[in-house]
């Protein structure tokens, strides 16, 4: 990436912090008589979600230091809203849990906050509040703690999906491997013979998602009667690491046998070491390949094949 690069990508940072800046000020500001800061909400929201809390575990939580946290807790403790004592377990350790008027203000702030946010969500179809909440997970994933265990999950396609399965290789096998637009449309015409052919019960398609987010793709095809294709591999570079591709082939080669084909082959070229890696693992092998330069760069098409 080079200084213009840079510059561009770090004003676009910039201008996505001032207008979040500028909605979560709009939500927080509530009634003109709103009762608690925001540093008090946080505190009873962390309270009425764990009781009792140690006060360094608070503190770590908001990112407070000890004299201000010190503060902040005695307003609350003054104001009846909540208490402070030491750990049975620990003398050293100091706790603190709401009162009864504390989780009755969390309350009012919780109904007050579900308002505005509704709000907002309210000003958009329900299309556009699915890419505002993938966005938001999206930002959450790449720079929050990251879930070490994702929950993955292989389903059927849903209305949409094939879309999306066109739409991703072609952005995806572009951008990371300069294929061109004619890729697109060989995945374009895989997908439809899937979607002519859901009533075939020795095919199938499976969509994969890590925590409720699309992440690949796998279809099990008929080269005939006795010989399965395993088609259109995909992982997001986001699912990479998580076992998602391994998932899908396993689910893919498995299928094949229980509907009593004798082999599965698969076609795939010589830049995509990383899915070659995936295929060896799961037993195939590769058996033939040739040049081709169909997709853009010169390359050699492959065919690996399995036997059951």
């Amino acid at each position: 990436m080079n200084d213009v690069q840079l510059a561009g990508r770090v004003a676009a940072v910039r201008a996505f912090n001032r207008l979040y800046t500028a909605v979560i000020g709009v939500l927080d500001e509530g009634p003109a008589d709103a009762e608690y800061s925001l540093p008090e909400a946080r505190v009873l929201f962390e309270l009425a979600h764990q009781d009792p809390m140690p006060v360094t575990e608070l503190r770590k939580r908001l990112d407070l230091d000890a004299g201000y946290a010190s503060r902040l807790l005695a307003r609350l403790e003054s104001r009846g809203l909540i208490v402070r004592e030491r750990s049975d377990e620990d003398a050293r350790r100091q706790l603190v849990r709401p009162t009864a008027a504390g989780r009755d203000a969390f309350a009012v702030l919780n109904r007050r906050s579900t308002e505005q946010i509704g709000g907002l969500l309210g000003r958009f179809a329900d299309e556009d509040q699915q890419r505002l909440l993938t966005a938001m997970r999206t930002i959450g994933d790449l720079v929050g703690d990251r879930r070490r265990d994702p929950a993955l999950v292989l389903r059927p396609p849903r209305p949409g999906d094939l879309g999306w399965v066109v739409d991703r290789h072609g952005a995806l096998y572009a951008r990371e491997y300069g294929f061109n637009a004619r890729f697109e449309g060989l995945v374009a015409r895989v997908v439809a013979g899937f979607a002519d052919s859901q009533d075939d019960p020795r095919q199938a398609f499976w969509i994969a998602e890590l925590d409720g987010e699309r992440v690949g793709s796998v279809g099990c095809g008929r080269a005939d009667d006795d010989i399965a294709q395993l088609r259109l591999l995909l992982l997001e570079p986001s699912a990479r690491g998580h076992g998602v591709g391994k998932r899908l082939v396993t689910e893919c080669v498995e299928f094949a046998k229980a509907h009593g084909y004798r082999a599965m082959e698969l076609w795939t070229m010589s830049a995509l070491a990383a899915a070659h890696a995936i295929y060896r693992s799961a037993g195939f092998e590769l058996v033939r390949e040739e040049p081709y330069d169909g997709f853009g760069p010169a390359m050699t098409r492959q065919e690996w094949r399995l036997e059951f």
